[in-house]
């Protein structure tokens, strides 16, 4: 049964490399693996990277094989994307700005400090926030595959998965900063933290100088999932 399931899965990658090598025939040739900012800006480059080819298989295969349906897949990509989603990540961060002692609380253990919350959607165990500031800059990555803690951030962006993100934020981090617009200062510290299927991790982004002018709820509509990855401020 193993066996037939891995030549199914490896009969619909040739079709799918088949059918994509047709579409781009008449096309320019792409690099292998674009920067991660034109994976952001070209939802072509993430039809085509070979994570996406791999997906569209698995999930072909998983549906004709009757163990999924379309609607399934529908159903927790809306999940994640309309009721999880980065807002939950937003609400702890709003607090952590506004709550000294909760922002001690969730620098000293992240999964306890959110516990309370009961949030949805798991990856949350063992979460590690690291905190940003005026001489420090976090970022976070997964060089294995993309361990992220989806409670908090909901579905990862694809360009988070992808290799160019992964090998190069840990190899050059401040040229992969700036493709995403995030220029520092050479006397800021720049910490790159890998994520594992132990650990998952979330940066806590400056607070905004108005901060003490607004509530929590105001201040998580201004904060954005990229600020939590830290390829944004």
């Amino acid at each position: 049964m193993l066996t037939d399931v891995r030549r199914s899965m490896a009969l619909h990658s040739r079709r799918f490399r088949t059918s994509r090598r047709r579409d781009m025939s008449e096309k320019s040739p792409q690099a292998t693996h674009a920067s991660p900012q034109a994976l952001r800006d070209s939802p072509q480059a993430l039809r085509d990277s070979p994570q996406a080819l791999r997906a569209e298989a698995i999930e072909s295969l998983l549906i004709e094989r009757g163990l999924v349906t379309e609607a399934d897949i529908d159903e927790v990509i809306a999940r994640y994307n309309e009721r999880i989603g980065p807002m939950n990540g937003a609400r702890v961060v709003a607090r952590a700005w506004k709550d000294p002692a909760f922002k001690r609380a969730l620098l000293a253990d992240g999964s306890a400090a959110i516990a309370p919350y009961e949030f949805e959607g798991g990856q949350v165990d063992k979460l590690v926030v690291v905190e940003n500031t005026p001489s420090v800059h976090n970022v976070v990555v997964c060089t294995l595959c993309s361990c992220y803690p989806w409670a908090l951030l909901g579905l990862p962006p694809r360009w988070y998965k992808d290799p160019a993100y992964r090998s190069r934020i840990v190899r050059e981090p401040r040229a992969v900063l700036r493709e995403f617009g995030v220029q520092l200062a050479d006397d800021i510290q720049v910490r790159v933290w890998d994520s594992s299927a132990e650990v998952r991790y979330l940066v806590l982004p400056q607070p905004p100088a108005d901060c003490a002018a607004h509530d929590e709820a105001q201040l998580a509509a201004r904060v954005t999932r990229d600020a939590m990855i830290g390829v944004a401020r």
